[in-house]
């Protein structure tokens, strides 16, 4: 029983000694890898506005009053006396920062059933014409790069002479362009 007894501790001393010995043999082997460094980054703006300077009045429209509060809003005013009229102007939309950014959605307002039988509203952007909203654009717009943006309202005469403003009739319209960084 003492022979039993003294093997038992010897196995047992010899497994310790292999677990020490794993042990210390896998903490020789264990290796940490680090990864550090430095990143310069350099300053960068966004500025997307409409250059208030390239204002014009289109050929053959009505009196327009604009009034620019700020470099990214315009309000206009005019009236349209007769089927015919119409008020049209064009504006630049310019990237003044430093990366490209892209028009991603172009918001109007809608005309009412009844007035879009004596009006119609469009908007050009670039080289595309707009009558409602579109919330599917991808049109970039580069930094350094402007576009130009033409807005008309005209007066026509409907095929149904009844279907004509009865009173004086005051349609606010509303255009708001969408841009992002382009990625």
């Amino acid at each position: 029983m003492k022979k039993q007894k003294n093997a038992q501790i010897i196995i047992l001393s010899l497994l310790l000694a292999a677990v020490i010995f794993t042990t210390v043999g896998f903490a020789a082997y264990t290796q940490n890898l680090d990864i550090g460094g430095t990143v310069a980054v350099e300053k960068s703006k966004w500025s997307i506005h409409f250059d208030k300077s390239s204002y014009q009045l289109g050929a053959g429209s009505q009196a327009v009053t604009v009034d620019m509060p700020s470099d990214t809003s315009i309000n206009f005013t005019s009236t349209l006396s007769k089927p015919g009229d119409y008020c049209a102007f064009s504006i630049k939309a310019v990237n003044d920062g430093t990366f490209d950014a892209v028009l991603n959605q172009l918001e109007m307002s809608s005309l009412s059933p009844e007035q879009s039988k004596y009006l119609t509203y469009t908007v050009s952007y670039g080289s595309a014409s707009f009558t409602s909203t579109n919330n599917s654009l991808s049109t970039a717009l580069n930094k350094g790069a402007s576009s130009n943006v033409v807005v008309r309202v005209e007066y026509v005469a409907p095929t149904d002479p009844s279907n004509l403003p009865s009173s004086d009739a005051t349609v606010s319209l509303s255009l708001k362009l969408v841009y992002n960084q382009q990625v």
